[in-house]
């Protein structure tokens, strides 16, 4: 995955920066550096995004709460 492709999952996802941030345990900046290609996205990354998807779906099926 590379920063644009990120960026187009966020997007995706209707998730501002910083939601996603709060929701990977990272800060705004990671998010950002990401997403311009200054930091390299690790295979952790792909995981974490795997499982949040999840997590998003099933929020927007049920009560909408990401918790």
């Amino acid at each position: 995955m590379k920063g644009n492709d990120l960026l187009a999952w966020r997007k995706r996802h209707r998730l501002t920066q910083k939601e996603l941030a709060n929701l990977l345990g990272v800060r705004i900046l990671a998010v950002s550096r990401w997403e311009c290609g200054v930091r390299s996205i690790s295979s952790y990354l792909h995981l974490a995004l795997e499982a949040l998807e999840t997590r998003i779906t099933k929020a927007r099926e049920g009560n909408g709460d990401l918790s």
